[in-house]
């Protein structure tokens, strides 16, 4: 009998991520194929086909496909949006144009906030009012939603956002507006606030609805081409995509609410840190997956992944539950450039999969961090990809000469060594944004290495870190999609209801929680069905009386039933504010705002074990390689990564590669694998 098959895709810009598990031996099968950015869903069955041929694997026994993907935040980054209009209450048509009054940068003289997606011309308030305790203030006047439905037929939108003040109280107006609008604009893609985002602020509320409903067309069209490729090539198997929060929903749940695939690829590296945490008993991680586009970091801190109830995508607010993240534009593919002023950059431009590096060979001429690392030896361009693909040295040594070594007045050599070690030091500062300047040391962590090109410069950044540790897990090649390979069906639902500590309303507390338990209960027995597993978290969104933000404090159980249940939400809520902020007030009042259910149904069956066994040598040919920091060339050990044996102790200066990723052990570095195939290098 055929083990079932579990696969996880996690579509980058430069390269396709593919694990497959197989259920009944844990064993597990790593590829790497180029992405078809004109359609990903190209890639991803192309990629499963392909990986199913190498591996001798039955495609016919496919039972779950979990899959990363960055459509949603590529079409907001690049602006590739349909035309969309809010609906809002009368009064309130502004909003979006308003915004916040908080400054990224403190020290601009200028202020350069982002475009709205929605202009104002597009923006329609209508007669209603509900007040922040639920009750009407101002009955809903329909014949003016049927007008402004007129109006939003003549300006031709694609998207409508409904976004009424107070929706998150009673929803009652914002669903016969979403009535009447579905009923009059038929094929327009409606969001309502009230769905999405049922929460206090108006708006990142409104900001959170308009993504949702203009990513609805773009997300919608993907998700149902990619259905009927997966019915047609893979059929009996279900796909699932993966959420910025970790877990992963249905393709029907996705085209309703793409807001919440902002993070999606780059969240399932969090994922697999956090089950890396648990495996080395190690609470605190920070993780970077570095592909050939981006170079994205999260935090496992105390065991547990850092995340946040509200994020941002391209300075446009998210007021939704995500895996706290640092993305910057650096990777294997970006390129290098000299400004008018003599001053190096890399990145944050890709050259992406086509045309890609210079030593790609498919008409890229600009140099790239690629390049850099194939001209300095840290890269065998005769086994990239384990041997599938060529690359062309000479012309990525003329691309790095021609346009940087030429321009600075040095060799080839010291400027492709300029490229990795100023791309290192972006890294390193994306990594200090999300960890030293929020109160983490991150020289307590360990530093996990993931995606394909993280191994070539993982061991300079830990140490401009002060990391004494750096682990490479056995698939970290594909990060994010090993984390995919493990994550849970997720619903996430929430509620406002406020309440003082000093007055606290239990009742109405348990009703809220209640409701949000029964909604959980309704997502397990439904697209949760035969799951293998039910989990619920709960948490509350609290702050000290009159702060303008909450903090999430986790909640041991879904009732209050004694003042111990209260006290232990206070005593929580003042360690979590000391831990996040270096400051607390016992004594004081806090405020419980919102409240939240997450529910967790696992897939399938099985748990991801070792790689496939390989009987290739684990010593290969030394080659010469200029390290940084070094003066000349020297010859060096090369080491097959999945070759090396437990316990084998390797000194650098050295080169560990495999198929698909190669790691720089410079001077003075050491390494050896662990029980669990893990790459442990301590500095």
């Amino acid at each position: 009998m055929t083990s079932p098959l579990r696969i996880a895709v996690d579509i980058g810009g430069t390269f396709t991520d593919i694990e497959i598990l197989e259920a009944a031996t844990g064993r597990v099968y790593q590829f790497k194929t180029p992405s078809t950015p004109s359609d990903p869903s190209i890639g991803l069955i192309d990629g499963i086909k392909a990986a199913a041929d190498q591996f001798g694997l039955d495609i016919g026994a496919v039972e779950h496909i979990l899959h990363g993907t960055t459509i949603a935040t590529n079409a907001v980054l690049e602006r590739k949006l349909p035309a969309g209009a809010i609906v809002t209450t009368a009064g309130f048509e502004d909003l979006l144009q308003i915004g916040r009054h908080g400054r990224r940068d403190v020290y601009a003289i200028a202020l350069d906030p982002p475009a709205p997606l929605v202009p104002r011309r597009h923006a329609f308030g209508i007669p209603e009012r509900i007040g922040p305790d639920g009750q009407v203030r101002v009955p809903l006047d329909e014949a003016q939603v049927a007008a402004v439905a007129d109006r939003l037929r003549e300006a031709g939108v694609s998207a409508v956002a409904v976004c009424l003040l107070h929706a998150y109280a009673n929803p009652a107006h914002e669903r016969r507006v979403g009535e009447i609008l579905a009923a009059a604009l038929p094929g327009v893609a409606i969001s309502l606030s009230s769905d999405i985002s049922p929460e206090i602020r108006e708006y990142e509320r409104l900001s959170t609805t308009v993504l949702n409903a203009m990513l609805i067309p773009v997300v919608s069209g993907y998700t149902r081409r990619l259905s009927d490729r997966i019915a047609a090539e893979v059929p009996g198997s279900h796909i699932y995509l993966v959420q910025s929060n970790g877990g992963v929903s249905g393709l029907a749940k996705a085209g309703r609410e793409p807001a919440r695939l902002l993070l999606s690829g780059p969240s399932g590296g969090a994922a697999a840190a956090r089950r890396l945490s648990a495996e080395l008993g190690e609470p605190d991680l920070v993780a970077v997956d570095m592909g050939g586009t981006s170079f994205d970091v999260s935090v496992v801190h105390g065991g547990q992944v850092s995340m946040v109830t509200e994020g941002d995508i391209d300075g446009l607010p998210v007021r939704l539950p995500m895996v706290e993240m640092r993305t910057i534009g650096a990777g294997g593919g970006s390129i290098a450039w000299v400004d008018a002023g003599g001053l190096l950059h890399v990145g944050p431009i890709s050259a992406g999969a086509r045309p890609g590096p210079a030593c790609y060979g498919r008409g890229g001429t600009r140099p790239t961090l690629t390049d850099a690392a194939v001209t300095l030896g840290f890269i065998d361009a005769g086994f990239f990809l384990g041997g599938k693909m060529t690359l062309d040295e000479p012309a990525a040594v003329e691309a790095i000469r021609r346009d940087v070594a030429d321009p600075l007045g040095l060799s080839v050599d010291a400027a492709a060594e300029a490229i990795v070690a100023l791309a290192t030091e972006h890294m390193v500062q994306a990594i200090m944004d999300i960890t030293v300047n929020q109160g983490i040391d991150p020289a307590e962590a360990t530093f996990v290495a993931g995606g394909g090109a993280a191994g070539l410069n993982c061991v300079a950044i830990a140490r401009r870190l002060g990391c004494r540790r750096v682990v490479v897990t056995e698939a970290g090649a594909a990060l994010s999609a090993s984390g995919a390979l493990i994550s849970d069906l997720t619903a996430h639902n929430q509620a406002m209801f406020h309440t003082l500590s000093g007055r606290f309303d239990r009742d109405g507390v348990n009703r809220t929680l209640a409701d949000l338990e029964a909604a959980c209960d309704a997502f397990a027995a439904g697209p949760g069905a035969g799951a293998s597993a039910v989990e619920i978290h709960w948490s509350s969104e609290a702050r000290y009386a009159d702060q303008a933000w909450e903090i999430e404090v986790p909640l041991a159980r879904a009732r209050f039933e004694t003042e111990a249940d209260l006290a232990a939400l206070v005593d929580d809520f003042h360690r979590l504010h000391q831990d996040i902020f270096a400051v607390s007030d016992p004594g004081a009042e806090i405020e419980a705002v919102g409240w939240n259910a997450e529910v967790r149904c696992r897939i399938g069956t099985g748990q991801p074990g070792r790689l496939a066994a390989t009987d290739r040598p684990a010593r290969l040919p030394a080659r010469a390689v200029r390290f940084l920091g070094t003066e000349a060339r020297a010859e060096v050990e090369v080491w097959r990564l999945e070759s090396i044996r437990e316990g084998v102790a390797i000194a650098g200066p050295a080169i560990i590669e495999s198929d698909f990723t190669s790691i720089v052990l410079d001077p003075g570095a050491r390494a050896h694998r662990d029980g669990s195939g893990n790459l442990v290098i301590a500095l």
